[in-house]
């Protein structure tokens, strides 16, 4: 049986978002405006028992396809389906292509989000299946952001910080320098939180709470008309909604102890969604403040991504069976999880997963900080 805790989860990242939502409701006075919102929050819900219903059945497929894994932090020989994000990739598109009516001034940029976002779940797939190298899996990814960088009709000025601004004035373009930039960004979320993993629930996980914090962004900015393009800011949460309804389904299997493994076509798929939302609602710089987790396990993974230290395959910690904790393997596996247990001592699987997703909350309120308060002693607004 699935534990309580997945339930639990996915009732705490529910709360603020449903809050913010009612909020947003008086707050917002314009009727075409909320009815657009209404429609939205009907696909999602629906796309939520969509996954539910699904993820059951087409485990059972992935299983007789020999598409399974190990769940290698409690040591058994269980065959566990994998790759079930397909599931929620193709439910949340399914979802979002029923939103189109919604954008039609808007429409390229909408379509190229779809066209990303497919591209990598196309990728995720592939990846699961036929085990692709990295150097494959990032020029790929690369490629994935094409469309939308040419779609992109937005601003590509930067504000610069007061302090600087005697020097550099107050704005710079840049002009396809800031197409590049989105693109590496895009890149750095897509494969953020797939090298961030390996925990029962993490990948799905860190990804709702990230996805909660843009969509509470996202309706913050909806409030504050005279601040945003009320336009960017829709699209972006007409991508968050079902992206955390149907995450959150897959969640609820995901959860310790893991009754289906979610694959790289899950984490592909969630990077570019969260970087689309991002890179067409305007808050790119917001959206990094969000990944503070996957930028300091980046940071302590480089010298084992690039090759300057031996990288093992899979960069987990090791189970002892005797206490049926886990324990570091910081000194040949160097990356959050393990730093995390270094620092706390050894916990069991279910336990180290709550402290992950305590770490992404906490670093997501900092983001909201940082956003709301410290930056207007850098910025006008």
């Amino acid at each position: 049986m699935v534990q309580a805790d997945s339930v639990i989860f996915i009732a705490s990242a529910f709360v603020p978002v449903i809050s913010s939502l009612a909020i947003l409701y008086f707050k917002i006075q314009e009727q075409t405006l909320l009815r657009q919102l209404g429609v939205i929050f009907a696909l999602s819900i629906a796309g939520f028992l969509a996954t539910l219903k699904f993820i059951p059945i087409v485990s059972q497929l992935c299983l007789k396809a020999k598409i399974f894994g190990y769940d290698i932090n409690k040591g058994g020989t269980e065959q566990i389906p994998e790759s079930l994000g397909i599931v929620v990739g193709t439910i949340f598109l399914v979802c979002v292509i029923m939103l189109q009516p919604l954008f039609q001034t808007r429409i390229g940029e909408y379509n190229a989000a779809l066209t990303a976002i497919c591209f990598m779940i196309l990728l995720g797939f592939a990846d699961d299946v036929l085990d692709l190298r990295w150097s494959i899996k990032i020029g790929l990814s690369f490629l994935a952001t094409l469309p939308l960088l040419v779609a992109y009709s937005g601003a590509t000025t930067i504000i610069i910080p007061k302090p600087f601004q005697i020097f550099l004035g107050t704005s710079l373009e840049l002009g396809l320098l800031y197409h590049l930039m989105m693109s590496f960004l895009a890149v750095f979320y897509t494969n953020s939180i797939n090298i961030l993993a390996g925990i029962n629930g993490l990948e799905v996980g860190q990804s709702v709470v990230i996805g909660c914090s843009v969509l509470i962004h996202n309706m913050i900015q909806l409030a504050l008309k005279h601040e945003t393009d009320p336009q960017s800011t829709l699209l972006s949460f007409s991508l968050m909604l079902p992206f955390i309804a149907t995450s959150a389904a897959l969640l609820y299997y995901n959860w310790y102890p893991s009754k289906v493994f979610v694959g790289d076509t899950y984490t592909y798929f969630a990077g570019m969604t969260l970087a689309v939302a991002g890179i067409l609602g305007h808050f790119s710089k917001t959206l990094f403040l969000f990944f503070i987790p996957q930028l300091i396990n980046f940071a302590i993974s480089v010298p084992q991504l690039f090759g300057l230290i031996p990288c093992p395959r899979h960069r987990l910690p090791t189970l002892n069976k005797k206490t049926g904790k886990l324990e570091h393997q910081l000194k040949e596996k160097w990356n959050l999880i393990n730093l995390v247990l270094y620092i706390i001592g050894p916990r069991t699987e279910r336990e180290l997963g709550i402290i992950m997703m305590e770490i992404q909350v906490v670093c997501c309120g900092f983001a909201f900080f940082v956003r709301y308060y410290l930056s207007t002693l850098f910025y006008d607004n």
